[in-house]
């Protein structure tokens, strides 16, 4: 399954009160959203985009703060945007990859404590219910939460929850999670649910022990994001944690390993890079040389190869179809098209080099049997240590 992804806070613009938001309001961010890239009244064109691509996976968000502005209400008019947006979506011959939680919950919900408050699980539901009720019919895939540890890292480093109550969030992370994984299936027979996560290289087999272990039975998928890697010769990887993404190393075949972490961790269970993609700082030429296009194929060969080893991959997302709000600033750009949001404000879609080999790798089905990747295999990956190093693909 090829596709593109997107979050709806980070895209849609016109944002309501929300944990994010306040933070931004607060002086916790580098630069404030503003309308992003304006998804919100551009989703149409964007799905157009996707289309032409030639991708069968939109992954889209549905916001908590946008559909329930206020206690025990919802918006009808909210609903009728998402209505039209998964709508639009299916009538364009593409699988909604709907994402309940990523990240932002309304700001009457921040302001009863957000997750160190205990009532958080019955409203979460109540809302991740409504959800369900209203798209299970468009045969969804589903993320639940995105990125858990993430997840609480930030509402830890934005002023959101106290360090004291990290395990607290977690727990009701992983009580959301399994109460609604059960939901979905009541609603929707054969429902294809995941939690995806946020592959750290070298630290994931000690993570997973956090949320993914507590939750192995209530996932149809394992979903995986993987952007960084990381090596003895290059430790770069600590960029991405400083807000420096474009400096952060990205060899391709790391994700080789990611994916073989988890078809030896979860034998049988079917995988999904729900995220993947590569950051420039405001669209500028990456310092080490490498081009968007040129690291999309790479990657997707290593996809491949790990396919041909017989590791149950079935599907791709790219992140993201269009730039948009990296969670703070503008900075990292991520896209296939280009939007500079801070100085043009027509926020014209631009394609990069990117765009052109993704609709022919689409094609094709891949990168194809004489593709090599432009980059070498690194000498000692340290991915999944000790397993890359010790067990090295080449």
């Amino acid at each position: 399954m090829w596709g593109v992804a997107a979050s709806g806070f980070q895209s849609e613009g016109h944002s309501p009160d929300s944990n994010w938001t306040r933070y931004i309001h607060a002086g916790k961010t580098e630069q404030p959203i503003g309308n992003s890239v304006d998804f919100r009244h551009r989703y149409r064109s964007d799905i157009a985009l996707a289309k032409d691509l030639g991708v069968k996976v939109y992954r889209v968000g549905i916001e908590w703060a946008r559909v329930q502005p206020t206690p025990g209400k919802f918006d009808p008019a909210a609903w009728a945007y998402y209505d039209d947006v998964i709508n639009s979506i299916v009538a364009a011959g593409m699988r909604p990859m709907i994402t309940i939680d990523h990240w932002v919950y309304p700001g009457w919900v921040a302001g009863r404590g957000g997750w160190n408050n205990a009532a958080i699980t019955g409203q979460w539901l109540h809302y991740a219910r409504a959800v369900v009720d209203r798209y299970a019919a468009t045969n969804p895939l589903w993320i639940t939460i995105n990125e858990t540890l993430m997840y609480v890292i930030n509402e830890v480093r934005h002023g959101g929850l106290p360090v004291t109550a990290t395990g607290a969030m977690m727990d009701r992370l992983v009580t959301v999670h399994r109460n609604i994984f059960d939901y979905i299936h009541g609603k929707q027979p054969g429902a294809k649910v995941s939690s995806n996560v946020a592959y750290i290289p070298t630290a994931e087999s000690a993570i997973d022990t956090t949320y993914l272990d507590r939750i192995a039975d209530k996932l149809d998928f394992v979903g995986i994001d993987y952007y960084y890697s990381i090596a003895p010769s290059d430790l770069r990887a600590i960029n991405a944690a400083t807000g420096k993404m474009w400096d952060a190393s990205i060899a391709a075949d790391g994700i080789y390993y990611a994916l073989r972490h988890y078809a030896r961790k979860l034998p049988g269970k079917p995988l999904y890079v729900v995220e993947s993609g590569m950051a420039t700082e405001n669209g500028k030429p990456r310092a080490d040389g490498y081009r968007r296009g040129d690291h999309l194929a790479d990657i997707i060969y290593w996809v491949q190869r790990a396919r041909a080893d017989g590791i149950p991959v079935m599907g791709y997302n790219y992140w993201s179809l269009t730039d948009n709000y990296e969670w703070g600033s503008f900075a990292p750009r991520f896209g296939l098209y280009t939007v500079d949001a801070r100085t043009d404000p027509s926020l014209r879609r631009k394609p990069t080099d990117a765009v052109a080999v993704y609709r022919n790798i689409i094609s094709r089905g891949g990168v194809g049997r004489d593709y090599r990747p432009t980059r070498p295999a690194q000498v000692c990956s340290l991915a999944d240590a000790p397993s890359s190093c010790a067990e090295p693909v080449r």
